[in-house]
């Protein structure tokens, strides 16, 4: 035990990567149910992982459809207590001919391992495994308590964890947790991550005549099905972008004119934003900042419609149906209850003449989260960040839904700090995904110094 845990992990790199690329070799995808066995087995491999770290009591816990791995070493009375959450379900490979490579043989290229689920977020959730093993190896103790929570449904909506949650409260206590999943906003800057969006959303359908009909026979006489839904869409927005749902915005608090101007400060280059997805042009919410829409204002989004024929060639039909999704990105303050019915009696009053609407709304949704700025595990997060990389890092925002931080706050009063090292342009959920071997090396010492310094 002559090395530090910071040594041990650079003596073992070579081998720690190996077995990343075991890990991930596992096609753990939890939306298709032809891979289950799959999933069990990469909760079973992780489970394994653990006990090969050091003396963790060990669970794998079931659920209705895929189990969580539950682990505890709690021999550090008086230190303080954390629990590490993460998920080893990935997201489908498809489309899979575009591909360089195949999604579950991991392929190391200039620097970067290409794989599914490498950057999210198995990667990512390997570290604090490992840093345990570098610690109990080193010094035969971990210089806090620590339990691991590791889910395998995150990628279909964690559909059993917050009831998992609220059954193991006790088992689940702790100081606060630490969330080795959330992307870091860059690579090139060290970032905090302070606050997610929550989302709400529902589907909705127009119905016109009872079957589709010959437009010509029937064109002018009935009410067309896509030409209602159509005005729906377009009556949720002003031509500016802002959203026109009366209350909408009702329970939105402004951001103290500080923090507006930290966002403002921040290394954002617009046109570099539009190179990269493409868009000729920023649109939005007027009065607010790109970054600003996409953190600290909420939205209304239409994420697909559909009806009618939409074959080769032409159709002439009226068809009797049309479809559309919405979902909702909501801040601090707005319920997304409160949110779903102020969208429903929009959609009923604009209901244009000649259809009826039918509506399927979600019967949850999450609520936005928010870390306080003098959090004690935000601030050594900031601390070890500066250290590992010699700078400062940013304190950011997460434009999407973490639900499972507002479950984390909700059902056990604690408070999640996102520590992960994945960045956002690691094309997560995309074809190609792959994760920098450097932020492996730079995860793992940064986990190792934060549980240092929080024993400390």
């Amino acid at each position: 035990m002559n090395a530090t845990p910071r040594t041990y992990l650079e003596s073992n790199a070579e081998r720690i990567l190996n077995e990343l690329l075991d890990f991930v070799r596992i096609p753990s995808v939890s939306a298709d149910p032809d891979h289950a066995a799959d999933v069990r087995h990469a909760a079973e491999w992780v489970a394994q992982a653990i006990r090969a770290a050091g003396p963790f009591a060990v669970e794998i816990l079931p659920t209705s459809r895929h189990p969580v791995v539950y682990a505890e070493w709690l021999g550090a009375p008086g230190a303080p207590t954390i629990l590490v959450y993460g998920h080893y379900d990935v997201q489908p490979p498809d489309p899979l001919e575009r591909w360089a490579s195949a999604p579950f043989e991991p392929d190391i290229r200039e620097g970067r391992v290409y794989a599914r689920g490498i950057s999210d977020d198995k990667a990512p959730m390997f570290m604090p495994i490992k840093v345990a093993e570098a610690f109990f190896a080193s010094t035969g103790r971990l210089p806090i308590n620590v339990k691991f929570l590791f889910e395998g449904e995150e990628e279909i909506g964690s559909p059993d964890l917050e009831a998992f949650i609220r059954q193991n409260r006790d088992r689940l206590a702790a100081d606060f947790v630490m969330s080795a999943d959330g992307a870091m906003w860059r690579v090139d800057e060290p970032s905090v991550s302070v606050s997610s969006r929550g989302l709400v959303g529902l589907e909705f359908t127009v119905t016109g005549p009872a079957k589709d009909l010959h437009s010509g026979r029937h064109g002018g006489a009935v009410a067309n099905p896509l030409h209602a839904l159509a005005h729906l869409i377009a009556s949720l927005h002003e031509p500016d972008g802002r959203v026109a749902v009366a209350g909408f915005y009702d329970d939105v608090l402004e951001l103290p004119s500080a923090e507006r101007a930290a966002i403002r400060a921040l290394p954002f280059d617009e046109t570099r934003y539009l190179n990269e997805v493409g868009a000729p042009e920023v649109f939005g919410e007027p009065g607010y900042t790109t970054l600003e829409r996409q953190w600290i204002r909420p939205t209304l989004d239409v994420n697909g419609m559909w009806g009618g024929y939409q074959g080769p060639g032409g159709k002439t039909v009226i068809p009797s149906e049309a479809h559309a999704k919405i979902t909702c990105r909501l801040v601090p303050d707005q319920d997304p209850q409160d949110i779903l019915a102020k969208v429903v009696r929009h959609l009923e009053s604009h209901t244009p003449p000649g259809v009826r609407l039918q509506i399927r709304a979600s019967d949850h949704g999450t609520r936005a989260y928010r870390i306080p700025d003098d959090h004690i595990g935000l601030r050594i997060a900031e601390q070890v960040l500066q250290e590992v990389y010699g700078k400062k890092p940013l304190r950011v925002r997460i434009g999407g839904t973490l639900p499972v931080a507002e479950w984390f706050q909700r059902h056990l009063n604690q408070l999640v700090v996102f520590f992960s090292f994945s960045t956002a342009d690691e094309d997560f959920h995309a074809p190609n995904e792959f994760f920098r071997l450097h932020r492996l090396h730079e995860g793992l010492q940064a986990w190792a110094l934060y549980w240092e310094r929080l024993g400390a």
